[in-house]
């Protein structure tokens, strides 16, 4: 049974993550505020109305995972898999987070304002990412659908084996991935991108950006790229 809170605050030095999260998930609407995380793992996940919540500190892995409509903030950094498997809703990190958020995200928007490691988007399937700083190596990796923003650099091997995301990079890329290539940056493009920025509250100007997608050579399998899959 869901239920309604206000103002609430849920101390993790007095109760543990399963009454934090249970909390959070029979929640139909309210806000909270979730102090003393001190790293713990997989916090906020599987939100399932739309809740707003506000971590005071940093969270370990998976924090806000499958989250469905609720609106996460994480004051401070996040572990591995911030965001993982998103469905809608809005996850800010207001630091920095590690590897593979937003990985396989359905829908919703996921916003690191500061830097994120290696395999952000990785399969992402409909979920926006946008990033205040700079990415590590193979992120948008076999991305399939939604938009990848980054404000500073790119790692190694770009949009590897990318399907039909869209990636918007305002810094360097140091090298793009198999089957992805820089693409005109026509005047929709423009637009989504400066919507996104818009929403994720990044002061950035859209024609600084450069578009990477999907050559299409690597859909349909052929001998004479073996060597590329």
């Amino acid at each position: 049974m869901t239920t309604t809170l206000a103002n609430t605050e849920l101390d993790l030095a007095k109760l543990d993550r399963r009454q934090v999260n249970r909390a959070l998930q029979e929640a139909a609407k309210g806000d909270f505020t979730v102090t003393n995380p001190g790293g713990t793992h997989a916090l906020a996940c599987g939100l399932m109305h739309p809740v707003s919540v506000t971590i005071k500190g940093h969270c370990g892995y998976y924090a806000a995972g499958m989250n469905k409509e609720a609106s996460v903030t994480i004051e401070g950094n996040a572990g591995t898999g911030v965001a993982e498997n998103m469905m809608s809703g809005v996850v800010r990190v207001t630091g920095d987070a590690s590897q593979s958020a937003g990985a396989t995200g359905h829908g919703g928007l996921l916003v690191i304002e500061g830097n994120t490691s290696a395999r952000c988007g990785i399969s992402m399937k409909g979920i926006d990412i946008v990033v205040g700083g700079n990415i590590g190596h193979m992120c948008a990796f076999m991305a399939q659908a939604g938009c990848l923003v980054v404000c500073g650099d790119a790692g190694a091997d770009l949009g590897d084996s990318i399907y039909e995301a869209r990636i918007y990079v305002r810094g360097r890329v140091a090298s793009l991935g198999a089957d992805c290539i820089e693409k005109e940056m026509r005047d929709e493009h423009r637009a989504e991108l400066a919507d996104l920025l818009e929403q994720a509250g990044m002061d950035a100007d859209p024609s600084a950006f450069k578009r990477y997608g999907s050559a299409r050579e690597l859909y349909n399998f052929n001998i004479d790229n073996l060597d590329a899959y």
